[in-house]
């Protein structure tokens, strides 16, 4: 029986691959560890395996699961502080660096691979498009979070040559499960809501920064590839590898949703805030095969059909 173990699997991505794991993989064991503090049970709607309630950052819990549970064939770690604005840099780098310190060590005594997911928030305002391999001058603390994960999985991979980790630096993702997400779930999302309630979207002045958005679909495709390549090993990128403007996304809604809103400009309130993001997403697609499939117009329709919004 194939085993696998998610952190973080009641949020956006984690649930996702939950859902897909069970689809792709019928009979397998899934087991989600979450604290349930930013994502939600209906997520979770339609899953078959189990669900044990605690937080990545308690030694004490991964000492349970390496107790409780003999093996695990791989472990996707979605698990951690997503909302880049928290500025308590303790608890940010206790959650998201500090417990990947436990997740490593329980990894190599499953002998399990690690998928996770890193963030494009470790490049900061490097010029796009971003390459894994320079640039890395995060703006925030959430960046450096991440960043320093990603240091602990490089540094750990060198020390034992039998783990595998791929580690995903996902760019601006969007798609069925954000909707819980709040103030953080995408700019996709929270212009559609506002257009179907009849109001005039609202952007940053002007509203032509540029993000690479890629569909949670992709993502998905990214995560089975990992594991369908197990030893497949190393840091990606993944994005779809061209920059667009919000103007963009409200354009294409408008098309989609037979409307005519104006976008309403106001001044950003942020002292640092991102302008132009585009993965270089030559490498994940040498080494995993990687090729996304969702041009904004293709993803956004989707997405939209998914919200019985068309």
């Amino acid at each position: 029986m194939r085993r696998f173990l998610i952190t973080g699997g009641s949020g956006f991505i984690g649930s996702r691959i939950a859902l897909r794991l069970q689809e792709l993989y019928p009979k397998a064991y899934i087991l989600i560890v979450d604290n349930f503090s930013s994502g939600h049970f209906k997520n979770l709607y339609g899953f078959k395996g189990d669900v044990i309630e605690g937080s990545i950052e308690d030694k004490e819990l991964w000492e349970y699961l390496k107790k409780e549970y003999a093996s695990f064939e791989a472990v996707f770690h979605n698990g951690a502080i997503t909302d880049t604005t928290v500025l308590d840099q303790r608890l940010m780098i206790n959650v998201n660096t500090n417990s990947m310190k436990y997740i490593i060590d329980a990894c190599i005594k499953w002998d399990a691979k690690l998928i996770y997911a890193s963030s494009a928030g470790v490049y900061g305002n490097t010029e796009a498009p971003m390459r894994e391999d320079s640039g890395l001058i995060p703006e925030n603390v959430y960046g450096f979070s991440k960043l320093m994960a990603d240091n602990l999985v490089k540094n750990k991979m060198e020390e034992y040559p039998s783990f595998r980790a791929v580690g995903f630096r996902y760019f601006n993702v969007y798609g069925m499960g954000e909707q819980y997400k709040g103030k953080t779930a995408s700019m996709i999302y929270q212009l559609a809501m506002q257009m179907k309630s009849g109001k005039n979207p609202r952007l940053f002045k002007y509203g032509e920064q540029k993000r690479d958005f890629v569909y949670i679909e992709d993502v998905l495709q990214a995560n089975m590839k990992a594991l369908d390549r197990y030893d497949a090993t190393g840091i990606f990128n993944v994005g779809y590898g061209r920059a667009r403007s919000f103007n963009d996304i409200v354009n294409i809604l408008n098309k989609l949703m037979g409307t005519s809103y104006q976008a309403e400009y106001f001044d950003c309130p942020y002292e640092f805030y991102q302008n132009y993001t585009e993965a270089d997403i030559s490498s994940i697609k040498q080494q995993l095969g990687y090729e996304p499939k969702y041009d904004l117009e293709t993803g956004i329709e989707h997405y939209l059909k998914s919200l019985k919004i068309l």
